[in-house]
C-alpha cells in the first residue's frame, strides 16, 4: 500500500498523454458549400420540403376511391324481399384531375428551389464568418509584428535609461504601451472564439473540434456583373405558374364529379295466383349533379387574387435582387479603390516616416512620443488596410449571393 499514491500521481501525470487528441477540422473558403451540403442540419432538415411536396404529388391526379354498395329489404307480411350490391365510382367532366397534379409538381420544382436558397444563404453566412475569422488572425498577426517592435524599443529605453542616457519615464511608457498590444490580443481571441462559435454549426463541424482555415481568399479585384440565377426567384416564379393552374382548377371544379354505378339485385315476389316468384335484376345508374346554387365563384376570385399578389411578388423580389446587388457591387468598388490607396500612397509613406522617427530618437534627436505617435498611426493605416479588405470579401458574399453564383 505505501506505492499506492506514487503509482496514482504518475498515472494522473500521464494520463493527459493517453487521451485521444482532439480533432482538428480543416477549412477553406472553397470547402464551405460542400461542408454546408453534408454537414449542416438546417438544410438536411429543410431538405424533406421536397420529400413532401413528392408525397402530395403522388398522391395528386387520382379518382377517389369506389363504393361498394349493398342493400336489402323484406317485408314483413309475406315472404317477398329483394338483395341488391353494386358498385359505384366517381368520375370529373373536366381536366381537374390532370391540373391537381400539374400544380403539385411545380410544387416539387418549388421545393427543390427553396432548398437550394436554403443552402444559398447558409454558403453566404459561412463564408462571412470564415472571412472575419481570417481577418481577426490577420489583425492579430500585425499585433505580433508590433509587439515585438514595441518590446524592441522598450528593451533599447531600458537599457538606456539605466546608463542615465534616457529619462526613465520614457522606459515606463514605452512598457505601457507594449501592454496595451497584449490587451488588444486578448480582445481579438475572445471575438475570434465568438465567430468560431458561428462558424461550427453552418459547416457541420462538433463545438470540441478545432479549426484549422487554409487557403487564401480570392484577390481584391471587383467581378463582372453575372446574370441573376436566384433560386428563391426562380421558386416566387414557379409559384406564379401554378397560381394560374389554379385559376384554371377553380374554374374546373365548378363541374362536380359524375357517379356511375352498377348493380345486381335478387327479388322475390308474390305473384298471384302464382305464387312466390324469384327475378334477376342487372343494372346502371348515372347520377349527373346540376350547377344550379353553387358555381366556385368565390374560389375563382381567390384563386385570381392569389395569381396577382404572387405576380407582384416576383416583380418586388426582382428589383429587390437588383437594389441588393448594386449596392453591394458599388460598396466592392469603394473598399477596393481604398485598399488601392492605402497600398500605393498612405502605408508606404507611415513606414517611411516611422523608419526616420525611430532613427532620429536613436540618436537621441527626437522623442519618444513621435515615435509612438508614428507607430500607432501605421497601426491604424494597416488596421484599415485590413478592414477594408475585409468589407471588400464580406461585399463580394453579399453580391455573389443576391446575384445566385459563386458556389
Amino acid at each position: 500500500m505505501k506505492y499506492t499514491l506514487p503509482v496514482l500521481w504518475i498515472i494522473c501525470a500521464l494520463a493527459p498523454a493517453w487521451l485521444p487528441a482532439q480533432p482538428v477540422e480543416i477549412l477553406s473558403y472553397e470547402s464551405i458549400p460542400g461542408r454546408i451540403r453534408h454537414g449542416n442540419p438546417t438544410l438536411a432538415a429543410a431538405r424533406f420540403r421536397i420529400s413532401e411536396a413528392l408525397g402530395r404529388m403522388k398522391q395528386s391526379g387520382r379518382l377517389s376511391n369506389p363504393s361498394f354498395d349493398t342493400g336489402i329489404d323484406h317485408n314483413v307480411k309475406s315472404a317477398e324481399g329483394r338483395i341488391e350490391i353494386g358498385l359505384s365510382q366517381k368520375f370529373p367532366v373536366t381536366n381537374r384531375l390532370a391540373l391537381e397534379k400539374e400544380i403539385t409538381l411545380a410544387g416539387v420544382d418549388a421545393a427543390e428551389a427553396e432548398v437550394r436558397d436554403i443552402e444559398r444563404l447558409l454558403v453566404a453566412e459561412a463564408r462571412a464568418e470564415f472571412v472575419k475569422i481570417l481577418s481577426i488572425r490577420d489583425r492579430k498577426g500585425l499585433l505580433q509584428k508590433q509587439k515585438k517592435l514595441a518590446s524592441e524599443l522598450s528593451d533599447f529605453i531600458t537599457a538606456a535609461s539605466e546608463r542615465g542616457e534616457i529619462s526613465s519615464l520614457d522606459a515606463a511608457q514605452a512598457r505601457l504601451a507594449a501592454l496595451r498590444i497584449t490587451t488588444e490580443e486578448r480582445r481579438l481571441d475572445t471575438e475570434e472564439t465568438a465567430v468560431l462559435g458561428n462558424l461550427r454549426p453552418l459547416v457541420g463541424i462538433a463545438a470540441e473540434a478545432g479549426v484549422s482555415l487554409s487557403g487564401d481568399l480570392p484577390p481584391v479585384f471587383v467581378p463582372e456583373i453575372g446574370s441573376v440565377n436566384r433560386p428563391d426567384l426562380n421558386a416566387a416564379r414557379i409559384d406564379l405558374r401554378a397560381a394560374g393552374t389554379g385559376i384554371a382548377l377553380e374554374q374546373a371544379r365548378r363541374r362536380d364529379d359524375i357517379e356511375a354505378s352498377v348493380f345486381a339485385a335478387g327479388e322475390r315476389s308474390e305473384d298471384a295466383p302464382d305464387g312466390l316468384e324469384n327475378e334477376g335484376i342487372i343494372g346502371f345508374k348515372l347520377s349527373i349533379p346540376l350547377p344550379f346554387w353553387n358555381d366556385n365563384q368565390g374560389n375563382i376570385d381567390e384563386a385570381t387574387a392569389r395569381r396577382d399578389r404572387k405576380e407582384k411578388e416576383v416583380q418586388a423580389l426582382d428589383i429587390g435582387i437588383r437594389h441588393e446587388s448594386q449596392t453591394a457591387l458599388t460598396e466592392m468598388r469603394q473598399w477596393a479603390a481604398l485598399v488601392s490607396e492605402l497600398d500605393g500612397d498612405l502605408i508606404p509613406l507611415a513606414k517611411e516616416q516611422t523608419i526616420l522617427l525611430e532613427e532620429a530618437y536613436t540618436k537621441g534627436q527626437g522623442e519618444l512620443q513621435s515615435v509612438l505617435s508614428s507607430r500607432e498611426q501605421t497601426l491604424e493605416l494597416l488596421a484599415s488596410r485590413l478592414d477594408a479588405t475585409r468589407e471588400f470579401h464580406l461585399a463580394r458574399i453579399r453580391y455573389q449571393s443576391a446575384r445566385g453564383g459563386g458556389f
